[in-house]
């Protein structure tokens, strides 16, 4: 398995316009949310407990993000199990609610993404390594750490493999 500065290096390679890494705070939170949204919607037990396809992928995520960082884990873990109880209730809609609003938040989600990555010129990371569709959020959030001055090692390990980012 890659260790997390493997990980975030090759998926800035793809991210080094400071437009694009912008448009990814909107475009990412939006996919995961919608993503999160769609798997609530199916619901099945385990003896008296209820679970939804949620529950268990945030886990499974949150389970691969704290292998390559405890720190930025347990920071994931709390942005997806606030978007999981958030989409609870639009989970709970009528069908066409449902899913209309998940679709639509993914294709805008997606939109944002694309337009980002015509500012940058380069596709995005996804369609040479599907790991940048898990990476994703985890650049994010790691991005948005370096802005408030954290984590600096991480930051400068990654400008030194995938170089500056660019204004």
């Amino acid at each position: 398995m890659k260790t997390l500065e493997q990980q975030l290096t090759q998926y800035a390679l793809y991210h080094r316009s400071k437009r694009n890494i912008h448009t990814h705070f909107v475009g990412i939170p939006l996919i995961v949310f919608a993503v999160i949204c769609l798997f609530a919607r199916v619901a099945f037990s385990l003896g008296e407990m209820e679970f939804n396809g949620a529950y268990v992928a945030v886990a499974s995520s949150v389970l691969y993000y704290l292998r390559l960082s405890v720190p930025m884990g347990l920071m994931m873990a709390v942005v997806l199990s606030v978007m999981t109880m958030a989409a609870v209730p639009i989970a709970a809609l009528p069908l066409l609610g449902w899913l209309g609003f998940s679709l639509s938040l993914f294709f805008l989600g997606w939109v944002i993404q694309f337009i980002g990555h015509y500012f940058e010129g380069k596709k995005p990371a996804f369609i040479d390594d599907l790991a940048g569709l898990i990476i994703g959020p985890l650049f994010v959030l790691a991005e948005v750490l370096f802005l408030l001055g954290w984590f600096r090692s991480l930051e400068k390990h990654i400008e030194q493999h995938a170089g500056p980012v660019k204004p």
